[in-house]
């Protein structure tokens, strides 16, 4: 096994971040990098028809079999693999070249997409098909997730990494609210199966953008040498650092119980509101527009603080409950906004703490930690949340998905504030945690 002594210096080297607030003309100074700014363009036009097309899939296999129960189980069948093989998407995205790694992904999800996209416009698909599919394309998240996250790395190098980390997550956590009311709208005008099919053109787009980009300008990160131990060292690198752990912590409590919404807005379109998928893509839309206000926010900041990951958690769990037992449309689509706004906030800081508490040649591993819990917690929380609104209705499975993750950031956050470790600073040329 390798000790954590035995990295490069270079490697576990500080990152300089910004320390004064950017103006506005430099909000996203990461996109003045050429390959980062192609890559930007492609990844948010995969992002948003890859979130379109799992929409798609969870709607498909509600027509197939009008079962809540069992989207929430495709749910899971799309995230799982990542909580289950996580850190060893981590392991391969540190031994070989992040690019290579892309190209294949994003090769392989086009041919996985084509062929469920024909198999619904042909009429022949099977919710068996849609299963199978949908766990081959969660299989390669598995090593695209991680991979993607060190490219940035390698296209911006550290100076401006703190940006591009806030605009790669604000891009998928957009993506993840603009891409279900693009299914929406989709799905109502031509079906499930053109929705699905759009995939596969973005994927070739990000095939064609990442074979473009300038391989000179790219800063090959550090590749991990094969040794054994290397997924435990990972977890206890993690473990030592409140910066790493905590944000996975809360994580847990977010993702499984309050990222479920695609899930539960189809029931409330279909159910509570009587509006069916134009209602569904005015609510996914509503999300989405909040969720571009929390991206704006989260690309301005200078600084990342516990506290902050804890106050947007908390209040991301109490728009939740508000949309639970919101008596009218109108209420519940102002609540969807400050979802949103919300969700973005924490996803985008506590994404970015990690990243930035960790080492280069490292770093793959750590952030399959971090997508295994994001994604794998959604891959729990799906049949969970499914499984209380065939029970109890949709409104408990909302109240149940907005309680857990506020009583949790209050507890973590005393628990914080006691060991005065609640204050997160980063300096220039440093990192240090702050009492406060």
């Amino acid at each position: 096994m390798a000790p954590d002594h035995d990295l490069d210096e270079a490697a576990t080297a500080p990152i300089p971040v910004l320390t004064q607030r950017p103006q506005w003309r430099d909000t996203f100074s990461s996109l003045r990098i050429h390959n980062y700014r192609l890559y930007v363009t492609a990844h948010a036009i995969s992002t948003t028809s890859g979130w379109a097309m799992r929409i798609a899939i969870d709607w498909l296999v509600f027509e197939l079999t009008g079962s809540v129960l069992l989207v929430g189980l495709v749910v899971a069948l799309q995230f799982g693999p990542t909580l289950l093989f996580g850190p060893l998407g981590g392991l391969i995205a540190d031994r070989f070249p992040k690019r290579r790694l892309l190209v294949i992904t994003q090769s392989s999800t086009a041919v996985a997409s084509g062929v469920l996209a024909a198999l619904t416009l042909l009429e022949v698909v099977t919710v068996v098909h849609v299963f199978a599919i949908t766990l081959v394309l969660g299989l390669l998240a598995v090593v695209e997730g991680p991979a993607r996250a060190v490219f940035v790395t390698e296209m911006v190098g550290n100076q401006r990494l703190g940006n591009a980390i806030s605009v790669n997550a604000s891009i998928f956590h957009l993506g993840g609210m603009l891409g279900p009311a693009i299914s929406g709208v989709l799905i109502a005008l031509v079906g499930a199966g053109w929705s699905i099919g759009v995939n596969v053109l973005a994927a070739a787009v990000v095939v064609i953008t990442l074979l473009s980009m300038r391989g000179s300008e790219l800063l090959p990160t550090v590749v991990a040498k094969r040794a054994k131990g290397q997924i435990r060292e990972a977890i206890r690198y993690a473990k030592r650092k409140p910066t790493i752990i905590w944000p996975i912590l809360m994580l847990a409590f977010v993702a499984t119980f309050g990222m479920n919404l695609p899930v539960l807005l189809v029931a409330f379109a279909d159910d509570v509101f009587d509006s069916g998928a134009p209602g569904y893509g005015l609510f996914s839309s509503a999300a989405a527009l909040g969720a571009f206000v929390g991206a704006l926010l989260s690309t301005r900041r200078t600084g990342y603080r516990l506290r902050m990951i804890m106050l947007a958690a908390g209040v991301f769990g109490i728009m939740l409950v508000g949309a639970a037992i919101s008596p009218t449309q109108l209420f519940f689509v102002f609540f969807l906004v400050g979802i949103g706004v919300c969700r973005l906030l924490f996803a985008t800081t506590a994404e970015s703490v990690v990243q930035l508490s960790s080492n280069r040649a490292i770093r793959g591993r750590v952030t399959s930690l971090y997508a295994m819990v994001l994604l794998g917690g959604q891959a729990i929380g799906g049949p969970v949340t499914g499984w209380i609104a065939s029970e109890w209705g949709v409104r408990a499975a909302t109240l149940v998905g907005g309680l857990v993750p506020t009583i949790a950031a209050i507890v973590i956050a005393a628990v914080l504030a006691r060991s005065g470790r609640l204050a997160l600073r980063f300096s220039a040329g440093s990192l240090t945690i702050q009492p406060r």
